[in-house]
């Protein structure tokens, strides 16, 4: 509940949201503003922004892969029989996901609106059929029993804060696909029922699980009955496919920027809305972001493997938004240094603690998108 109010709500909703690029989010949209209305640290904040960029593409590929993979995954619940069917599965969900690319944002939107409506929907309201389960979970709302925890479990409290990441997931693709939605759009959805949805349902598994401490070994799918299975399955993969999408066109943002800053080599770029110049499509990025994301699901098969090799990037990313917001408030909003430094130190400082976290994975697969962000830095080198 704290890291996504800290994380995604105080930092991106309300605050990132506000610096954009003529529309345009995303790390490289900060660094476009720093060097139009320069900086005292040029070389400093063009490697930040490149490795933000960098790190936030590794993680376009791995997203869509770790997604649609524990999704479903959640078949086996359903029918233990399906477990080698779940790979394949999967492979042929991922490809027809980026062949509806090219039909654009809007086009996609009109279907994927009212899914996601209905997934926060039957999240909310699985949260509050379980909250009654243990009202001990209220306690979740006072800010020092998320401290004490962290001060008390030593090593252990470090190492759960890389899992606890995973419910920040997206926060980075919120902000660079500002341009596909617009800030009040984003805003307003957050507010009025993501939020709200999300806080409920971790809310109601954490009741189930402190009831019934069997129910660890799937939280969320056991919050719903057994007849409700293979629907919250179909549910839950088709929302996967919608976060999915949010990095897929957040990356294509991202490069879109990387390429009018000069920091890549010309793309096509084709444009699928006559009234937002913010939704694109780029057919080779499309297809490189196929390759790595089949790649990935191919070499590790479960989300179980996957799921170290997450976080790492998208914290690196995180730690970096937060350098050139520093001097980005200072630069363009005018913000005195000690003013700076006060409201942006501790996020800085929180998330330098996720990040130190999920490093602890690098071995386990924590190192893919180093070399997925190692190879783009070079080439924008």
């Amino acid at each position: 509940l704290w890291t996504l109010t800290a994380i995604v709500t105080i930092k991106y909703v309300l605050f990132l949201l506000r610096a954009d690029n003529e529309g345009e989010g995303g790390t490289l949209s900060l660094l476009a503003l720093l060097l139009k209305k320069g900086t005292k640290y040029p070389v400093l904040m063009f490697f930040a922004g490149v490795l933000g960029a960098a790190l936030f593409i590794g993680d376009a590929m791995i997203t869509p892969a770790l997604s649609v993979l524990s999704a479903v995954e959640g078949l086996k619940l359903v029918a233990p029989a399906l477990h080698d069917y779940v790979l394949p599965i999967s492979v042929v969900i991922i490809l027809l996901l980026f062949a509806v690319q090219s039909r654009g944002t809007g086009a996609v939107s009109v279907f994927f609106g009212p899914i996601t409506l209905v997934w926060f929907l039957v999240m909310a309201a699985a949260g509050v059929a379980h909250i009654g389960d243990d009202l001990a979970i209220l306690s979740a709302f006072n800010p020092l029993n998320a401290i004490g925890f962290l001060w008390n479990a030593g090593l252990i409290g470090f190492i759960v804060l890389g899992a606890i990441f995973l419910t920040v997931t997206g926060a980075e693709a919120l902000y660079a696909d500002l341009g596909h939605f617009g800030r009040h759009s984003i805003q307003a959805a957050w507010f009025a029922v993501v939020f709200p949805a999300l806080a409920l349902n971790y809310l109601g598994q954490g009741a189930l699980v402190l009831s019934h401490p069997d129910a660890i070994s799937n939280p969320f799918f056991l919050m719903f009955p057994n007849w409700a299975l293979l629907p919250m399955v179909i549910l839950a993969t088709a929302a996967t496919i919608i976060a999915s999408q949010s990095v897929i066109t957040g990356a294509f943002s991202l490069i879109r920027q990387a390429i009018h800053l000069g920091f890549l080599p010309r793309f096509e770029i084709c444009y699928t809305s006559e009234t937002q110049t913010g939704q694109i499509y780029l057919p080779l990025v499309n297809t490189i972001l196929l390759t790595g994301v089949l790649a990935l699901m191919l070499m590790f098969g479960s989300s179980e493997a996957l799921a170290p090799a997450y976080g790492v990037s998208i914290t690196g990313a995180m730690v970096i938004d937060t350098i050139l917001a520093f001097e980005f408030v200072r630069r363009q909003w005018g913000w005195p240094a000690l003013t700076a430094i006060a409201v942006l130190l501790p996020l800085f400082s929180l998330e330098l603690v996720f990040l130190g976290a999920n490093l602890l994975k690098v071995h386990h697969g924590g190192y893919v998108p180093i070399l997925i962000a190692g190879t783009l830095i070079r080439i924008m080198w």
